[in-house]
């Protein structure tokens, strides 16, 4: 179009090399995120250990993120999450195997140690048992143990100590710290995924917006009001929306591998 409209005069050089540098920067891009994807998928195969259908992960003609919005959709958002889920961690499992090894009772050490609550909502959302777990500006943990178990004695009587007792000792602090730092990821991954959900409602807001926008300087172009630095301008305002929403659905994609993560492996 603004080739056309340079040829009968009523454009300029300058409009025809701003278009064509627009035009280059895309053709660029294409390659770029071609190589990007190649390696992924050659990645992703070498995960699953068979081929993958290329053409599954082929977003043309539909609109930019799709792939992304309809993983997080099938994935959906966990509710009425039990912390016993984090039993299966294999972190928390060693640490227990080490307590069988020092010769400590495992039930009575769970028992006092780990928290039994609901880690979400019925909306999927952070429940407020588990934020009560970490309280105060340092996010330190608060959950007090039911029942006293051995631990150091502080100094006293360290003639009498036997290195079986010190081992015993830290192995139960081993287990509380793997405890706590389950419960710490979970806590964090589920409260980055409500700050994604106001994330991803502003971008789409904004991609809608800056949608109409190009449309209506599109057309004020076509009627020779707008020049064509306006609706480049208007363009790339709108790419830059729609790259925008796609790292934003990413992020959330992200945010769910995370949570399957610490939670030791889903929450099936």
């Amino acid at each position: 179009l603004t080739l056309r409209t340079f040829a009968v005069g009523t454009s300029s050089g300058l409009d025809v090399a701003q278009s064509r540098t627009s035009v280059e920067t895309a053709r660029a891009d294409m390659a770029t995120y071609r190589t990007q994807m190649s390696r992924d998928l050659n990645a992703l195969e070498l995960l699953v250990g068979e081929p993958l259908d290329a053409a599954a992960f082929d977003t043309n003609g539909g609109q930019a993120g799709d792939a992304l919005l309809a993983v997080s959709q099938a994935i959906g958002a966990p509710a009425k999450l039990s912390s016993q889920l984090l039993q299966r961690r294999p972190d928390v499992l060693a640490a227990e195997r080490d307590l069988r090894a020092a010769d400590i009772n495992i039930g009575a050490a769970r028992a006092s140690r780990f928290p039994s609550i609901s880690l979400t909502t019925s909306a999927g959302r952070t429940s407020s048992e588990l934020s009560d777990l970490f309280k105060g500006a340092a996010h330190t943990w608060s959950f007090l143990p039911s029942i006293s178990l051995p631990l150091f004695d502080g100094g006293a009587g360290k003639a009498r100590v036997r290195s079986a007792e010190v081992a015993r000792d830290a192995a139960l602090v081993a287990y509380e710290q793997s405890i706590q730092t389950a419960f710490q990821e979970v806590a964090d991954a589920l409260a980055q995924r409500r700050d994604i959900d106001e994330l991803l409602a502003a971008r789409q807001a904004l991609v809608a917006a800056t949608e109409r926008s190009y449309t209506l300087t599109q057309a004020r172009y076509r009627a020779g009001v707008d020049s064509s630095l306006a609706l480049l301008d208007a363009q790339r305002s709108l790419v830059a929306a729609r790259q925008n929403l796609i790292s934003a659905r990413l992020v959330e994609a992200t945010n769910l591998i995370t949570l399957y993560r610490v939670l030791g492996g889903g929450w099936q």
